[in-house]
């Protein structure tokens, strides 16, 4: 008998996957496959479905959740094991979609923001990221210098400063995400952007770009004009 007869009703989605490949399956058999099994009275597909709902169907929400977010969803059947195999999933997602964009320079700030987009919009808390360049605008070093609450964080302008003389940095991109999904910058944004190309031009290193992310897609002060 073969491999495929073996499998339980339950398994439909990964013999659906192996003659027909992965493109053919909806997102709630792919999430099956990771969990494996369902429970004595609900199949693994119907888990997945349950998952889905309560994350709106967006595979996107989902990616932001960690494995004590799904537990709290309270699904009977997703226990750690599950969670943590869907959380693992969605994490090498983002690392081969970082690896594809994963450029050491940058010509465009579409580039630069489908870049800092794809690693960090989906954080439920605001990180705030500085992009150390040489002259070339080659990435010397990425650094999450500060990480907040749902509505804010607070960057320092000296250890932005400090990082950057310790890396031999001559530009800078910073970079923070808006959780709630607005790519309005705040008026604490601008205020920050400004004090921040001043202190730095002081020191001769010019700050190039200020990039907000969000699930919904990126604003560039470069490209606005504010900068």
């Amino acid at each position: 008998m073969g491999i495929l007869n073996e499998w339980q009703e339950s398994d439909k989605p990964r013999e659906k996957l192996m003659q027909h490949g992965a493109k053919t399956l909806s997102t709630p058999e792919l999430i099956a496959i990771l969990m494996g099994t369902g429970t004595v009275n609900t199949s693994v597909v119907e888990l997945s479905q349950q998952l889905m709902k309560l994350n709106n169907h967006s595979v996107r929400l989902l990616a932001s959740k960690t494995v004590l977010d799904i537990l709290g969803l309270k699904i009977k059947g997703i226990g750690p094991a599950k969670a943590v195999s869907i959380v693992a999933a969605l994490e090498l997602g983002r690392r081969y979609e970082a690896e594809k964009l994963n450029l050491t320079s940058f010509k465009t700030a579409n580039e630069l923001g489908a870049y800092l987009q794809n690693k960090y919009a989906h954080h439920a808390t605001e990180q705030f990221v500085v992009l150390y360049m040489n002259n070339a605008h080659k990435i010397l070093h990425e650094e999450v210098v500060t990480q907040g609450g749902i509505n804010s964080t607070v960057a320092d302008v000296r250890i932005i400063l400090k990082l950057a003389l310790q890396f031999n940095a001559v530009a800078l991109v910073v970079c923070h995400n808006h959780p709630s999904g607005s790519l309005r910058p705040s008026d604490a944004d601008k205020q920050l952007t400004s004090k921040l190309k001043s202190a730095a031009k002081l020191m001769e290193i010019t700050l190039l770009d200020h990039i907000i992310v969000s699930p919904t897609g990126f604003f560039s002060f470069a490209d606005e004009g504010i900068l």
